[in-house]
C-alpha cells in the first residue's frame, strides 16, 4: 500500500522514511527501512549490488510505491533525481538544453532587451516605462538572471565537455555524454533534494574533483548512492546501509562506515559465539548432571534445563559476503625491466593524442596512469598490448615478459560463448570439474555457468574477465579501468589481490581510493605528453611520482609551489590550480596536513595491529584456563586467571587510545 504524506514540520526535516518494506515476486527487497535526513545533510546509500539501493531511491521520488510504511516530505521542498545512465534524446545542443533549466532566466533577458529598445525608441514614455523596467530587473536579478551563463559555461567546463561539445546535438551524443548533460541539468537546476544513483560514471578524475566541490558547497540536501569510496569520503557525513534488506544508519564518511561496520560485525560474531559456547556449556553440564541418574542431579538437570528455555538466544550474524577467490600467481619471474616506451607518439586524423611518451616500468612495480578522459590512456595501453599501431617511437618487452590484459569494454570475450565457454577456450588444459571449481570461486553456479557472454552484466563480465587474467598467469598485469562495473566488495577483494602479487602491475583507472590503495607509482597523461603542466614548469616536473593518488597531489602541489616561485613563470592558468592553492603558504599548510594525515592513519593502524595482537593472546589465555580447568591445576589456574584480568584491563586501555586515534583521523578529514 503506497502512503507518501506531506511534512510539515517546524524543523529542518527534509525526508523521513517510516518502515518501509518492498518485495517483488514475494521475494523481499526492502524490510522495515527507516531513517530520515535533515536540510543540506550529505548521505550516502550503500550496499552490495542487488541489495535494494535503487528500488529505495525510486520510492523516495515516488516513481516506486512502497508495500507498507511511509514517506514523509517537506511540501515546500523541490527534488531531482539522477538515475544510472540516465539518457536525453533531445535536438537541442548541449548548450540549449542546459538553457532549458534557466527559460525563466531567458525570457526575462528578453523582456529587458525589448524594453531597453523600446524605451530608446520612445523617450516620451520613458518615465512610465522605467518603473516596470526596474521591477523585472529586480526580479530577473533575484533568479539569478545576471550569472546564469557563467554558471552553464562553469558546469559543461568542470564535467569535461569543450565548447565544441557544448555545440554539439544532444542526439548525437555516447550514452555517458548524455548522461553528464543530465547531470549538468540537475546541478544548474539546484534542487533542494538531490537524489544522485552513481553520478561519478563516466565522468574522469577532473570531472569528479568539479562535481566534489559542487557538492560540498552546496547548500541542499543530497543522496548519493556510488561505488566510488574516495568520492564519499569527501562528501557525506552520514551512511545508511541496506543489508539483507534492513537498514542501518552510520555517521561520518565512508571510512568512518567501513571501520564501525567491521568493529559492529566483530562484535555480532564474538556476541553468537559466546551465545553459543554457554548454551554448549550448560547443556553438557545438564547431560552430565542427567548420566549420574541421581534425584538429585535430576533435579539440578531439570532447574537448569529451565534456565536454558529461557536464555536469550543471539541470532547467527550473516558474516562476512561472499566475493572473489581472487589470487595472481605469476608462473615464471620476469627481468628487473619490465618495459621500455620511448617517443611513443598517436594521432587520429588531425587529432593528436601524445607525442614523443618515454617512460620505463621495472619489475615489482604498480603503476596508475591518470588523465582527463580522451587524453589517450586506453590507447597506450592498445599499443603497448599490439591492439594497435604507433605513429612513432616503438615499445620494448623485458626478458620473460609475460603480459595480461583486461580490457574496460571486455573486448577479448568472445560474446558468442557460453561462461563456461569462454574459460574452457582459453585454458583447454582445464577439465570440467576444475572449470565448474574455478567459476563458483568467481561467484559463478549451476546454471550461471551456461549463461552467454552477450547477456552478462558489466559487474559479471567483469568477474569472467578477473578469472582469466588470474588464470592466465602472467608477471605483467595491464588494466583498463578494471573496477568499472564492480561493487564495493568486488573492488575490495582485486585490491587485495594485487597488493600481493609479485609482478608487474600497469592500469588505468579514475578510482582513486583503488589508486591509492594499490598504485605504488603514478604517470599523469596530460597535454599529450606526460606530467607535464606547461612550459613554465616543463623542466621542474618530474616524470613519475613514487607513492599513491594523495603522494601525488602532493608532489603536483609542490611542482606548482616550485613553478609559481620562479622568476619566469607567469600566472597560472585556472583549471590548473589545484583546490589548495595559495602559493608557498599554501603548499606548506597542505604539506604539513599530509603529514599529520599520514601520522594519524598510521596511528590508527598501528592502535588496531596492537588491539588484534591482544585478542589472540587472550585467546590463547583462554586455551590455557580450559586446559587447566580440567586438570583441576588450582595453582596455575589463580595465575593464569590473574594474568587474564591484567591482560583485559590492558585491552581496554588499547581500545581507548584507538578510539582516541579515529577521533584524531576524523578531525582532520572532516
Amino acid at each position: 500500500m503506497k502512503i507518501i504524506l506531506p511534512f510539515v514540520s517546524l524543523y529542518s526535516m527534509v525526508i523521513e522514511c517510516h518502515h518501509i518494506s518492498k518485495s517483488f515476486l514475494e521475494v523481499p527487497v526492502l524490510t522495515d527501512v527507516t531513517f530520515r535526513l535533515e536540510k543540506g545533510v550529505k548521505a550516502a546509500l550503500v550496499g552490495e549490488n542487488g541489495a535494494g539501493k535503487t528500488t529505495l531511491l525510486n520510492i523516495l521520488n515516488g516513481s516506486l510505491s512502497p508495500d507498507e510504511g511511509s514517506v514523509l516530505k517537506d511540501p515546500e521542498m523541490n527534488m531531482a533525481t539522477l538515475s544510472q545512465d540516465q539518457g536525453l534524446s533531445s535536438s537541442n545542443t548541449v548548450y540549449e538544453e542546459l538553457l532549458e533549466v534557466k527559460k525563466e532566466a531567458v525570457r526575462m533577458e528578453n523582456e529587458l532587451s525589448r524594453m531597453e529598445e523600446q524605451m530608446a525608441a520612445d523617450p516620451e514614455g520613458l518615465d512610465k516605462m522605467l518603473e516596470e523596467y526596474d521591477a523585472l530587473r529586480e526580479a530577473f536579478e533575484r533568479i539569478g538572471g545576471k550569472s546564469y551563463h557563467s554558471k552553464i559555461a562553469g558546469i559543461l567546463k568542470g564535467l569535461s565537455f569543450s565548447e565544441s561539445d557544448a555545440a554539439k546535438r544532444v542526439d548525437t551524443l555516447s550514452g555517458g555524454q548524455k548522461t553528464r548533460v543530465a547531470l549538468a541539468k540537475i546541478l544548474l537546476a539546484e534542487p533542494d533534494f538531490l537524489l544522485l544513483d552513481e553520478p561519478t560514471n563516466h565522468l574522469d578524475i577532473e570531472s569528479i574533483r568539479f562535481l566534489e566541490g559542487y557538492l560540498r558547497t552546496y547548500k541542499g540536501t543530497v543522496l548519493i548512492v556510488s561505488h566510488d569510496r574516495y568520492f564519499l569520503d569527501r562528501i557525506v557525513s552520514l551512511v545508511i546501509e541496506i543489508d539483507h534488506t534492513k537498514s542501518t544508519v552510520f555517521q561520518g564518511n565512508y571510512s568512518d562506515y567501513a571501520v564501525r561496520k567491521k568493529a559492529l560485525i566483530e562484535e555480532q560474531k564474538k556476541a553468537y559465539l559466546n551465545n553459543q559456547a554457554e548454551i554448549k556449556h550448560q547443556e553438557e553440564v545438564i547431560r552430565k548432571l542427567r548420566s549420574f541418574n541421581r534425584e538429585n542431579s535430576i533435579k539440578r538437570a531439570r532447574s537448569r534445563e529451565k534456565l536454558l528455555s529461557r536464555m536469550k538466544i543471539v541470532e547467527k550474524p550473516f558474516g562476512e559476503k561472499e566475493g572473489m577467490n581472487l589470487q595472481f600467481s605469476p608462473e615464471i619471474k620476469s627481468g628487473r625491466d619490465v618495459l621500455h616506451v620511448e617517443g611513443l607518439s598517436k594521432s587520429f586524423d588531425s587529432l593528436l593524442l601524445f607525442s614523443s611518451l618515454t617512460f620505463d616500468i621495472r619489475r615489482g612495480e604498480h603503476v596508475a596512469i591518470l588523465g582527463k578522459n580522451g587524453t589517450g590512456k586506453t590507447t597506450l595501453l592498445k599499443i603497448i598490448n599490439d591492439l594497435l599501431p604507433a605513429d612513432a617511437g616503438f615499445v620494448r618487452l623485458g626478458t620473460n615478459v609475460q603480459i595480461a590484459y583486461y580490457d574496460q569494454e571486455y573486448h577479448v570475450l568472445d560474446e558468442e560463448n557460453t561462461v563456461f565457454e569462454e574459460i574452457s577456450d582459453a585454458y583447454p588444459y582445464l577439465n570440467n570439474t576444475q572449470i565448474r571449481t574455478m567459476l563458483a570461486a568467481f561467484r559463478f553456479t549451476g546454471e550461471d555457468v551456461f549463461k552467454s557472454i552477450r547477456a552478462l552484466s558489466g559487474g559479471e563480465k567483469g568477474r569472467v574477465s578477473l578469472l582469466k587474467l588470474m588464470l592466465s598467469g602472467a608477471n605483467f598485469l595491464i588494466l583498463d579501468e578494471p573496477t568499472n562495473h564492480l561493487d564495493i566488495l568486488s573492488k575490495e577483494i582485486l585490491e587485495d589481490a594485487l597488493n600481493q602479487f609479485e609482478g608487474t602491475v600497469l592500469y588505468v583507472s579514475h578510482d582513486r581510493y583503488f589508486i591509492n590503495h594499490t598504485a605504488s607509482r603514478i604517470l599523469d597523461l596530460t597535454g599529450g605528453v606526460l606530467a607535464d603542466y606547461g612550459e613554465s614548469v616543463k623542466e621542474t616536473v618530474p616524470e613519475k611520482y613514487i607513492g599513491n593518488y594523495d603522494d601525488y597531489l602532493l608532489k603536483k602541489e609542490e611542482a606548482r609551489a616550485v613553478a609559481l616561485s620562479s622568476p619566469s613563470s607567469s600566472a597560472e592558468p585556472a583549471e590548473n590550480r589545484s583546490e589548495n592553492n595559495g602559493g608557498d603558504e599554501g603548499w606548506k599548510k597542505q604539506k604539513e596536513y599530509q603529514a599529520a594525515l599520514r601520522k594519524a592513519k598510521s596511528t590508527v593502524e598501528k592502535a588496531e595491529k596492537d588491539i588484534e595482537a591482544a585478542e589472540a593472546d587472550l585467546a590463547a589465555l583462554q586455551d590455557a584456563i580450559d586446559n587447566a580447568s580440567e586438570k583441576q591445576d588450582l595453582a596455575l589456574l589463580q595465575e593464569l586467571s590473574e594474568t587474564m584480568a591484567q591482560k583485559e584491563d590492558d585491552l581496554s586501555r588499547l581500545y581507548e587510545d584507538w578510539e582516541k586515534a579515529v577521533a584524531n583521523l576524523n578531525s582532520l578529514t572532516e
